[in-house]
């Protein structure tokens, strides 16, 4: 039987690794910090002590990391994914990075011998948990049609996009979306509230009409219940913005609103807020 590896047990990765043990695919883990992998091992999954055994022993790798810094330090560092990776193995990155960092991962493990897909996911805790993230790959084909039994264990959608770049640059504008959603969310929960309206009539209004979402539905019961525990937290929000941002640059396109955006969380993020949910930006705008 085939094993298959996973990098990164976060909130979001150690979700997604759970699924795959629990459809029943071998899995050997690795994590930054070894006691996250306790949880994983009670499952089944077998732990190992560096990327790099993980990359070399397994026919897929998976990771899930916090930032373009931590995909680059697993892949490039120490002991990590390109000491290990080999001739056909696959190495698929499901972090939220930017285009620059996917393509220098991507060259760098096919001058090894090994093939790349970028697959950074829309989606957050709960989806991680319940198997209904959306994948946004690019890269290697093949690597994809073969992940694909895995994927299917993790998300609910799995697109296929090109070449490397457009898996991190899809992610961004999708997150950079909701980002701007989020602060005019917040800003509106907020005049609600100086005006002496009932958050919970707002909440049922635009839950009514065509403004009806999801995310507004579920972050304005938190926001109004004071619960913002982290299921995406909001420094990688900020971060996520941030890199759209710079795309924009890049690109030569104006992005005003999503930079004013990302000010709120740069706001929130220096008010204390890095660690608790995306939402807790609420806090920020309403102060």
């Amino acid at each position: 039987m085939e094993t298959y590896g996973f990098l990164g047990l976060g909130i979001m990765g150690s979700a997604m690794a759970k699924n795959l043990i629990k459809a029943g695919f071998k899995v050997k883990v690795w994590n930054r910090s070894p006691d996250k992998c306790e949880e994983l091992a009670a499952l089944g999954a077998e732990v190992a002590a560096t990327a790099a055994e993980v990359a070399s022993s397994c026919t897929i790798t998976i990771a899930m990391l916090a930032d373009p810094a931590a995909a680059y330090e697993v892949c490039f560092g120490p002991q990590g994914v390109l000491e290990g990776v080999g001739a056909g193995r696959g190495y698929v990155d499901m972090s939220t990075v930017d285009a620059g960092t996917a393509k220098e991962i991507a060259a760098a493990v096919t001058a090894k011998g090994g093939r790349f897909l970028e697959a950074p996911v829309s989606g957050s805790k709960k989806p991680a948990e319940d198997g209904t993230l959306i994948i946004l790959a690019a890269g290697d084909r093949g690597l994809f049609d073969q992940t694909m039994p895995l994927f299917e264990k993790m998300g609910k959608k799995s697109l296929f996009l090109g070449e490397v770049g457009h898996g991190a640059e899809m992610k961004l504008i999708v997150n950079m979306v909701m980002g701007g959603m989020m602060t005019i969310f917040c800003e509106g929960m907020a005049l609600a509230d100086k005006a002496g309206l009932d958050s919970a009539d707002l909440l049922d209004v635009l839950d009514s009409g065509a403004l009806a979402n999801p995310m507004f539905k579920l972050k304005g019961g938190q926001m109004t219940g004071g619960n913002f525990a982290p299921a995406f937290p909001l420094k990688h929000m900020q971060k996520d913005m941030r890199l759209a941002v710079a795309l924009g640059d890049a690109l030569g396109q104006p992005l005003f609103t999503a930079a004013a955006a990302n000010e709120n969380f740069k706001r929130a993020k220096a008010a204390g807020f890095a660690d608790e949910d995306f939402c807790a930006v609420y806090k920020a705008i309403k102060s």
